[in-house]
């Protein structure tokens, strides 16, 4: 995967604009952490990123559109992602940030190339877009889910289960609800 590292020592006052469209940037991680995601429209990401005098400002938006699986049925789900990215990335002390060839350390996005601070936007993005999957993807609102005994799918009709009566240990107090009706 192509680095995309900006020296933030060489943004203009006023700030820089990136469009990160290279499907790679998200390709790579979802390979590597065995994530069941596909892209159904490419994903972009257009930042802005502006220096400040102890770090950066990195504003901007990130859309496109994933298929997901269901987290009640497994079925596709197609997710649109539009995220507005608005951080503020700090300039670690040299000695305790990673280097440009290491890994970093969670707590920013910026390294260290040449006692330079850079900035890595393909590390932004892909936070970003794990930030903007929702928790809980559904195929649709109204989704059944499966039957949790033999596992048909309640959106496709209805299965030959018995409806589940519920904890036995709760049965008298079902039986206080229905009298005190």
């Amino acid at each position: 995967m192509r680095k995309y590292l900006v020296s933030i020592n060489d943004l203009p006052p006023g700030g820089k604009e990136f469009t990160l469209d290279d499907q790679e940037i998200w390709l790579g991680p979802l390979k590597e952490f065995h994530m069941d995601c596909r892209i159904e429209h490419p994903l972009e990401a257009r930042i802005n990123v502006v220096p400040t005098e102890d770090g950066c400002l990195v504003r901007g938006r990130l859309t496109g559109r994933v298929v997901v699986p269901c987290n009640r049925c497994a079925e596709d789900a197609a997710v649109a992602i539009d995220a507005a990215i608005e951080e503020f990335e700090e300039i670690p002390e040299e000695e305790n940030a990673a280097s440009a060839d290491a890994a970093p350390d969670g707590a920013s996005h910026v390294v260290y190339d040449r006692h330079s601070p850079m900035l890595d936007l393909a590390a932004v993005c892909w936070e970003e877009f794990m930030l903007a999957l929702p928790v809980a993807p559904l195929c649709r609102e109204d989704c059944k889910g499966l039957c949790p005994k033999c596992g048909t799918n309640l959106n496709e009709g209805e299965c030959g289960c018995a409806p589940d009566e519920g904890d036995p240990r709760m049965a008298p107090l079902r039986d206080l609800a229905a009298k005190r009706q």
